[in-house]
């Protein structure tokens, strides 16, 4: 597990470009037979996949000084791969593309697997602290809701924004109060429509929450423009496909591409409301 510490504002304003991208870009998350592990001490998130080949089992770490990965803390998985399977204390859920788990605190062996070793599934993670047992569940964009399986609601499923301003998308809320409970980790994805290629603009920060963005669905040859920093005090980290990048509560977190993409944000911290967020005005960015 790679381990990362916590930066100040103050010194990110004189960071070299190579400096940012050490501090805040997460590359080579999806390794095929690996799990790899991004421990930050920003709210203390862990950001991570697993891209089973042959059965991979989540295991603590001597970074976590516990006896197994779940024992303080919630996890949240999207498949972003082929079709797999995730297996929590001996119940197996299996995991489409671009479906869900939220696995509670105390769950003690979870292994991922593929359908195909072949076209592999790609498990994308967020886990945070916690401080009380959630049920876990399978999250899924659409179906029949089940035990043990939640459906993303309507209202969860939203449509912002507009091709004239480049940045038309639609939000699918995961996990978050009322569809999924959690002690303190909100996921979702974010999609954009073709010929729009901006996302979070107009864009905030919010002091009480981090979050991390993992961009796919790019071309090899495509890439985003992520916008960082404090709102007058800009920076862009250059990021290719099927990587992440660590956003601080004082920082923006906005993105443009070189064409339309998907990206997947995770949110930890002091809460768990989706609007509580400090707007800038498109004038008062530098």
């Amino acid at each position: 597990m790679e381990l990362r510490t916590a930066v100040s504002p103050k010194d990110v304003k004189y960071y070299t470009t190579e400096r940012l991208r050490e501090e805040f870009l997460i590359q080579n998350l999806f390794v095929p037979g690996e799990i790899k592990l991004v421990y930050s001490h920003i709210d203390r998130i862990i950001t991570g996949a697993a891209v089973p080949v042959e059965p991979l089992t989540l295991t603590a770490g001597d970074e976590l000084r516990a006896e197994y990965f779940c024992q303080r803390r919630e996890l949240g998985v999207i498949n972003i791969g082929g079709p797999g399977s995730i297996t929590v204390d001996g119940r197996v859920y299996q995991v489409g593309f671009k479906e869900a788990m939220y696995i509670g605190m105390g769950s003690k062996e979870i292994v991922f697997a593929s359908e195909d070793k072949n076209a592999p599934a790609k498990f994308y993670l967020n886990s945070a602290p916690a401080h009380r047992t959630c049920p876990t569940v399978l999250i899924k964009p659409e179906g029949v809701a089940e035990e043990g399986v939640v459906i993303v609601k309507d209202e969860n499923k939203v449509e912002l924004g507009s091709l004239e301003d480049a940045n038309h998308r639609v939000i699918c809320k995961y996990i978050l109060p009322g569809q999924v409970e959690s002690c303190q980790l909100e996921m979702g994805m974010t999609k954009l429509e073709p010929g729009s290629v901006w996302n979070t603009m107009p864009c905030h920060t919010h002091d009480r929450r981090m979050e991390v963005y993992l961009y796919f669905e790019m071309p090899e040859d495509a890439f985003v423009m992520h916008y960082m920093g404090e709102p007058t005090e800009t920076r862009h980290i250059v990021m290719r496909n099927e990587e992440a990048v660590i956003s601080p509560s004082w920082s923006i977190h906005s993105g443009c591409g070189s064409r339309a993409y998907t990206f997947i944000w995770g949110m930890v911290g002091e809460n768990q409301d989706f609007d509580d967020m400090d707007g800038v005005a498109m004038k008062d960015l530098m």
